[in-house]
């Protein structure tokens, strides 16, 4: 389509492939917004649109993205406020009919639906960081690093010693927003020993929230770039070797993906090599 739409706090361009997200920067645009800047959502990440009356005067056009195609959402794992959605856009009631149009135009041109096989929407860049309650957490895409604060972490722990933990070894996470009691960032690990304690602040592999400490707008993008960086090292790592030849546009669109995973430090030169040779193999 070409056209721009702009909005309270965001503008919206329009592609024939995806919708690319420009947020503002001002000082009542949600901090959330201002933290992600800028996002491509490829219309392949989407499997509807909507068009609703929004309050005080205004209308509301939404995306609705597909489950496991934006790691943002997939983190957020539905606690976001409605006012921090980014799939959002809040218009005057006056540009309804504006709206209309390219909610109209949109819908004609998505094409698939139910949960996505890998993530679609570029992670948040990394090196990230932030302060939690107790310690400070930090990732620079390879691995995560929690230090702690003498002032809030706890006896256990102090106990246990700063933390390091490698994509490779985490299965998964869990954010418990900070807008809610007992807001947390709690990593999964792979090792059958590992057992989490009830309580994150008891728990070696969890930061703790509090007032001012792991807000929205920092640490859910931590956790979105975290499990990015374990989605993708996954998929590689369970490539499937099919017993027939594929087509060779498909082959070649994986290598490039494994190739840009071996750029990012997420894949070894020897993983690299040997999943590239597989794959060639199918051809």
């Amino acid at each position: 389509m070409g056209d721009v739409l702009a909005g309270f706090h965001a503008v919206w361009e329009f592609e024939s492939d995806s919708v690319l997200i420009r947020y503002e920067r001002g000082i009542r645009t949600p901090k959330l917004f201002q933290a992600l800047g800028e996002r491509r959502i490829p219309l392949s990440a989407v499997e509807g649109v909507t068009l609703a009356p929004g309050r005080r005067g205004t209308v509301v056009l939404s995306l609705r993205p597909r489950p496991g195609a934006d790691p943002l959402m997939e983190a957020a794992d539905g606690q976001l406020k409605e006012g921090s959605d980014p799939y959002r856009l809040v218009l005057p009631a006056e540009r309804e009919t504006l709206a209309e149009y390219y909610a109209d135009e949109l819908k004609g041109l998505l094409t698939e639906s139910g949960p996505a096989e890998r993530h679609l929407v570029a992670p948040p860049e990394t090196p990230l960081q932030f302060k939690a309650y107790d310690g400070k957490a930090s990732f620079d895409g390879t691995s995560v690093q929690f230090r702690w604060s003498w002032t809030g972490a706890s006896s256990a722990k102090w106990k246990a010693g700063d933390q390091s933990f490698a994509v490779a070894d985490l299965s998964g996470l869990e954010w418990r927003s900070p807008e809610v009691f007992e807001g947390h960032l709690r990593l999964i690990r792979r090792s059958a020993d590992a057992a989490a304690p009830a309580q994150p602040d008891q728990d070696p592999a969890s930061v703790v929230f509090g007032l001012g400490y792991g807000p929205v707008h920092e640490s859910l993008p931590f956790a979105a770039a975290v499990l990015a960086a374990m989605r993708s090292r996954a998929a590689v790592t369970s490539v499937p070797v099919a017993p027939s030849r594929r087509d060779p546009a498909d082959i070649a669109e994986r290598i490039r993906h494994l190739g840009e995973l071996h750029q990012a430090g997420l894949v070894t030169d020897e993983e690299f090599s040997s999943k590239k040779a597989e794959l060639l193999a199918e051809l």
